[in-house]
């Protein structure tokens, strides 16, 4: 509870890294309607790309595993990843945008959520991530591991920080990722390992009990439909969650390392609301 009796959904303080997962699923909560309605068409798309891909290469459900990994098998799954990469940029940037008045306690509706939302540059900023992604996915992992690590946060810092443009952001993202001992950049793999092990159990992990159990009659062809139905789902819920934890991670490192919870104070101190704190000048 803030000192105007306002409710803040993120702590105005350091948080350990539980805290940090709690406050992502908190915002979450409060802004699950629009994120979700983004966020599930979107994994719905993806399936449906991933499935005509998966029966060219026929490939199989649940695992999708090829016994000769090939070039097309290799592009398919480098896909899915700059798929992952583009649909968490956008949502992170709504996150972004509503991060900012859940960390000061003011009540804000969806509607002017969005109208924080700069398409113009969130959405161009979100293409060129999941290229990157792309690319980086298909030399291998390494190279993944360190876009996701470095400039993840940049969509979220684009409209948390009011960035000027998308470059801006991306810089910010590596410096605020890197800083504590790249506490931001650990924690946001964390978070993906986290819900990849979520994902995995609602998509595949189900039809292995299913089986042992007798529960699937018959069939390969059932699961077919039911195992890209399911990853959609678990997609939903992760790309949305992992976009709400972008935003709290930025305003978390900017608590712990640049003093945000002071000059916020020290506005209120003022009698503003402290909105112009969070704004990095002249970047």
């Amino acid at each position: 509870m803030r000192a105007n009796g306002e409710t803040a959904i993120v702590p105005m303080r350091a948080m350990t890294g539980g805290e940090t997962l709690d406050a992502a699923v908190a915002l979450l909560r409060q802004r699950a309607l629009p994120l979700l309605a983004v966020a599930a068409p979107l994994a719905i798309i993806e399936q449906a790309v991933l499935f005509v891909w998966r029966a060219m290469l026929d490939l199989d459900p649940p695992i999708y595993w090829p016994d000769d990994p090939s070039l097309p098998w290799w592009m398919m799954i480098s896909a899915g990843f700059a798929a992952e990469a583009f649909v968490i940029a956008l949502l992170g940037a709504y996150a972004g945008a509503a991060a900012g008045p859940a960390l000061l306690g003011r009540s804000v509706s969806h509607r002017e959520v969005w109208r924080r939302y700069r398409p113009l540059a969130a959405i161009p900023l979100a293409l060129v991530l999941g290229g990157v992604a792309y690319a980086a996915a298909f030399g291998g992992f390494l190279g993944l591991i360190l876009i996701w690590v470095l400039f993840g946060l940049a969509p979220a810092v684009l409209t948390f920080e009011r960035a000027r443009n998308p470059m801006i952001a991306v810089g910010r993202s590596a410096a605020l990722s890197t800083r504590a001992g790249m506490r931001a950049g650990g924690l946001r793999l964390l978070g993906y390992g986290v819900w990849l092990a979520i994902r995995f159990a609602l998509g595949t992990g189900w039809t292995a009990a299913a089986e042992m159990l007798g529960t699937i009659p018959g069939s390969q062809t059932w699961m077919v439909w039911a195992v890209p139905a399911a990853w959609a789902f678990a997609n939903t819920l992760a790309y949305a969650a992992l976009a709400c934890l972008d935003a709290v991670l930025v305003a978390e490192t900017r608590i712990r390392t640049e003093g945000l919870d002071i000059a916020v104070g020290r506005a209120r101190s003022r009698g503003e609301d402290g909105t112009a704190a969070l704004v990095v000048a002249k970047r």
